[in-house]
């Protein structure tokens, strides 16, 4: 494992003192109310989640954090100084990468480094051995001269947080850094963060994850501006032992059986996982319901350790109703066959860089279908020639009846779609997914997905 970098010294009694206190914090714009009355402490050499839905005020409070943003009333102190009165202590005390990649991506990865070296007021020509310690710790040495936009998520991730430790700071800021990353590069980064927080400095990771969430030592939960939880996670989720359950193999109607779990009055969510159907009672509530719904469906009823994710949501008051209005407001869909979508030795070929290679997979009609993979495996360029968006080297798809070499008009009218930029998934709600490694055939199916988390 490379050495994390030399930070910042970390003032004696770091164990007890607190790197971040949080006093009566309230932010507004306008009427919307994003912080209301927040007050914590965060800790050096520790990882600290801040964790909530989005719009439950992480960002509000890491710029506050950053100096970037004013709070209406409260106060604020990072390493000893005030976020207001002292900013630019603030800045030289603190690393912040925010959630949107920040640095130019039409500059090379030294050429980021050098550049926020000197508008950190550091000469970049002599601090060639902390750029050299920083590409090591990063793994991003062999990229030096890659433009930052040619960069994938996750390695552009690295390079934030290489720039955000060229101060060599006490306390870093990271703003939903697990977002459009990989699982690979994501563990990358735990590593680092990990390094980190074993020298001594104090990690603020804001998530909307609660895979994330779980592997902190602390965790902040905010929802509407307000802190309803601040300790381990652990400690939430123990809250709801014995409260969750999970129907066994289900098979083919698990759907159905979820949404009748849904709607009874005991339970406060649920879920498809894999073959099975995990539920979550409500707190004081008994299991009569849930068995008799076990009954109903003959499938055996099993009690199931609890989960931060079942925490989180029973403290939010609960996942929602086994009724969708919207979806009751549309239209049967209405097919010729069964196979809603279907793809035969799909391959997609840039010079020669072949980004899909013989894909061949298909997707029954109500089936939730998920592609996973690192960045580089051939997702998007899988979408994109199912959307229509781009023609295929070779084999053949067909969508909805449509087969898309020639009728890639009438297939567009059937599609809705759902760019990645918005947000990233997982895919472990999805009925089967497709596991596969840049540049190969491995394509593997993977009913229910169930090791993964929500």
């Amino acid at each position: 494992m490379q050495a994390s970098p030399a930070i910042a010294a970390v003032p004696a009694g770091a164990g007890e003192d607190a790197a971040i206190v949080i006093e009566d914090v309230d932010k507004h714009f306008g009427d919307v109310k994003a912080l209301r009355g927040l007050s914590a402490r965060i800790h050096y050499g520790r990882l600290t989640g801040l964790v909530g839905p989005d719009g439950a005020g992480k960002t509000t409070l890491m710029r506050i954090l950053t100096g970037l943003l004013v709070p209406n009333a409260g106060h604020v102190t990072l390493a000893g100084y005030d976020v207001v009165k002292d900013n630019d202590a603030i800045h030289v005390a603190s690393g912040y990468m925010p959630q949107r990649f920040g640095l130019y991506e039409d500059l090379s990865v030294m050429e980021n480094m050098r550049l926020y070296a000197q508008l950190r007021g550091m000469d970049a020509d002599r601090n060639a051995d902390l750029f050299a310690e920083l590409l090591d710790f990063t793994r991003l040495g062999p990229f030096t001269k890659r433009l930052a936009g040619k960069l994938s998520g996750g390695m552009k991730q690295k390079l934030g947080l290489a720039c955000a430790l060229m101060a060599r700071p006490k306390v870093l800021l990271l703003d939903e850094p697990g977002v459009g990353v990989d699982p690979v590069s994501r563990q990358d980064l735990w590593r680092m963060v990990q390094a980190l927080t074993d020298e001594g400095m104090a990690v603020v990771w804001s998530t909307a994850y609660l895979d994330e969430a779980e592997r902190c030592e602390s965790v902040l939960l905010l929802n509407q501006g307000k802190l309803l939880f601040d300790g381990p996670p652990q400690e939430l989720t123990a809250q709801l032992e014995g409260r969750s359950f999970r129907l066994e193999d289900v098979g083919a109607e698990r759907r159905a059986v979820l949404t009748q779990a849904l709607d009874l009055p005991s339970v406060s969510d649920g879920v498809i996982q894999g073959a099975g159907v995990r539920v979550v009672l409500r707190e004081g509530a008994q299991a009569e319901q849930l068995q008799a719904l076990s009954d109903q469906a003959r499938v055996e009823l099993a009690q199931v350790p609890a989960r931060f994710e079942d925490a989180f949501i029973d403290l939010l008051g609960g996942g929602p109703g086994g009724t969708s209005t919207l979806a009751e407001r549309l239209p049967p869909v209405e097919l010729g066959s069964d196979i809603a979508v279907s793809c035969r030795n799909l391959t997609k070929r840039f010079g020669e860089f072949t980004a899909t290679d013989k894909v061949s997979f298909e997707v029954q009609k109500g089936e939730i279908f998920g592609l996973l993979g690192p960045n580089g495996a051939g997702k998007s360029t899988t979408f994109k020639m199912l959307c229509g968006l781009m023609k295929p080297t070779a084999g053949e798809a067909h969508v909805v009846g449509h087969d898309l070499r020639r009728a890639t008009g009438a297939a567009k009218s059937r599609l809705g779609t759902w760019r990645r930029s918005f947000r990233s998934t997982a895919c472990s709600r999805c009925s089967r997914t497709w596991n596969s490694r840049p540049a190969s055939t491995d394509w593997k199916a993977t009913p229910g997905a169930s090791a993964l988390p929500r």
